[in-house]
């Protein structure tokens, strides 16, 4: 599958890397695709990753993942261009600059304001309720942490949850997309307890129990 990840951080850069080595194809889209740091990260994935403008590699890829900062969100999807009918997956939060709360929520989410922006693209919300420290090794003793799902298409959820699974998460579906205002505060929650809770940022995660 060829992936296109907008952004090279630590979530885009985590998850270009684990993909790639499930051999999908990895297009990071990029401002600024020949910097030191964005060809640095490329290099160290191998064959099987390259950058390419944001534009170019949402054109070409399957699969899109949003993976910057929320303040960069709105201005990476104008930069993609159209994104119709293209599964697009939702990383983010949208976190306060000091990361202690969220800007939206209860009423709406960053996944419904990134399915406004891109409109027509099938945006599936996920990645975004465990620290990207965890995507390489999301097993905690016997169990696997869950990974919450939500969007509206649903084979676009299913497409994400088959790469989710390939990290060896459990994939738990949450529903429509508007449930992202849940995942998001779960999300902040994760935050919370990792830095203001000094939990760390790769010891914990969150599990769905059923019976």
């Amino acid at each position: 599958m060829r992936i296109s990840v907008i952004g090279a951080g630590n979530v885009g850069g985590a998850l270009g890397r684990l993909w790639a080595a499930q051999g999908h194809d990895i297009i990071f889209g990029v401002p600024d695709p020949a910097s030191a740091k964005t060809q640095a990260l490329v290099q160290s994935i191998g064959r099987h990753a390259r950058a390419e403008s944001v534009a170019d590699a949402a054109a070409s890829a399957e699969v899109i993942v949003l993976a910057v900062p929320w303040p960069a969100a709105e201005q990476a999807l104008r930069a993609a261009g159209n994104l119709a009918d293209k599964t697009l997956i939702d990383c983010t939060n949208p976190l306060t600059a000091d990361i202690s709360g969220l800007t939206l929520g209860t009423s709406d989410s960053a996944g419904e304001q990134v399915a406004r922006w891109a409109q027509g693209a099938k945006v599936v919300k996920a990645f975004n309720t465990i620290g990207a420290g965890s995507f390489s090794n999301p097993r905690f003793g016997s169990e696997r942490a869950s990974m919450l799902i939500a969007g509206d298409d649903g084979a676009a959820k299913t497409t994400v949850g088959h790469l989710a699974t390939e990290l060896g998460f459990d994939v738990v579906d949450a529903g429509p997309l508007r449930a992202a205002r849940w995942l998001e505060a779960v999300g902040m929650l994760w935050i919370h307890l990792a830095f203001a809770q000094g939990w760390g940022p790769a010891g914990h995660a969150f599990k769905i129990l059923r019976r």
